[in-house]
């Protein structure tokens, strides 16, 4: 804009001066001067043709002074939105390059550089995450293989055993049929994992939410898995409200809760006891897991709710889990619209789960 007033007012000052310098006599001396030379002929002469030809037709000599004016000025506008058309057309070329550099235009251009910018990022987003669909489904493909591939191979190796043994007694072919079962029940139960991860990932879960007593679920889960914790001596210590109501869908609460105390089962020193807190914090009920073991580095704390992470990695897939409670958990809590961290500090890793308290 500024470009544009600019120039008309720089035309408006031209046309002005041809105005006051040939049709007001300024400059009539300097033209009857230049026809008396250059046609040879008296002063008379002369100021008769400058009268008649350029003072009779001024109006002709003001229409044309104007037309060149706005063609001047027309050239110079077409100029500046081709300039405007090439940065654009160059801004697409860095679009389409996909080499990280910032798009960059003149300043009058701001609007439409932050738009591509924006597209820009958009685009390598969307890329970024294509990229790591693409190596999850890869990762789960390689870890799924390797995890099955150790009961399996133990399931095969004793049904060769009890096939070809023919002399085995009957206690032994009876211990080894009890393996092999047990082997088998290992397979199922990490196929079902890696579907329901599956369906997680694909959005397939539905939620069947219902008012759920927190507190008598938390003590049901401890009283179930109390011989978990037994092995080791371990046991649990319950803080709770009575009153904590909470809208959820109860299964799938009860499954996040019990892969926690699993893995605080798993991980806790002996002989020590694993608290449970719950209480009610404005909107939100906050549902705290603390056990006394080997601090966790920080960088690992993060990948604790990643997909086939294993804090030890001596547990392989045939003596620990597959890698997958925490995740299920995890997706869990966020279809309930909450979240879930993990704390390591001072020998107690705290496990925290945060949901929307019931209205």
């Amino acid at each position: 804009m500024w470009r544009f007033c600019t120039n008309v007012f720089i035309s408006v000052l031209i046309v002005t001066g041809l105005y006051l310098l040939l049709w007001k006599q300024r400059l009539g001396d300097v033209t009857v001067s230049m026809l008396e030379r250059l046609l040879n002929i008296k002063h008379e002469k002369a100021f008769m043709i400058y009268h008649e030809y350029f003072r009779g037709y001024k109006e002709i000599f003001f229409v044309t002074a104007i037309v060149l004016v706005f063609l001047l000025l027309l050239w110079r506008l077409f100029r500046w939105m081709r300039k405007y058309f090439k940065e654009i057309n160059q801004g697409i070329d860095i679009l389409l390059a996909d080499d990280g550099v910032q798009i960059c235009l003149s300043p009058e251009m701001m609007p439409f550089e932050r738009k591509l910018n924006a597209v820009k990022q958009t685009l390598e987003q969307r890329k970024a995450e294509s990229a790591l669909a693409k190596q999850r489904k890869d990762e789960l493909v390689m870890y799924l293989a390797h995890d099955i591939r150790t009961p399996l191979t133990s399931v095969i190796g004793y049904l060769n055993l009890l096939e070809e043994a023919q002399d085995m007694s009957a206690e032994q072919r009876a211990k080894n049929l009890h393996i092999t079962l047990e082997k088998a029940y290992r397979l199922e139960e990490m196929i079902n994992e890696f579907f329901e991860i599956t369906r997680y990932n694909s959005q397939q879960i539905k939620m069947s939410k219902a008012p759920v007593d927190l507190c008598f679920m938390l003590m049901q889960l401890s009283d179930e898995l109390s011989p978990v914790f037994s092995r080791r001596g371990n046991f649990i210590v319950l803080d709770a409200d009575e009153q904590l109501i909470i809208c959820a869908d109860a299964d799938k609460l009860a499954r996040v809760f019990g892969n926690i105390l699993k893995n605080a089962a798993a991980y806790s020193y002996p002989n020590t006891e694993i608290k449970i807190f719950a209480e009610k914090s404005d909107d939100l009920i906050k549902i705290s897991f603390q056990n006394k073991g080997d601090a966790i580095p920080a960088e690992k704390l993060s990948a604790l709710f990643d997909k086939f992470y294993r804090l030890d990695e001596a547990r392989i897939s045939d003596t620990g889990g597959t890698g997958l409670g925490l995740a299920i958990a995890k997706e869990i809590i966020l279809l309930h619209g909450g979240s879930i961290q993990a704390f390591s500090e001072d020998g107690t890793i705290t496990f925290t789960v945060e949901l929307p308290a019931s209205d």
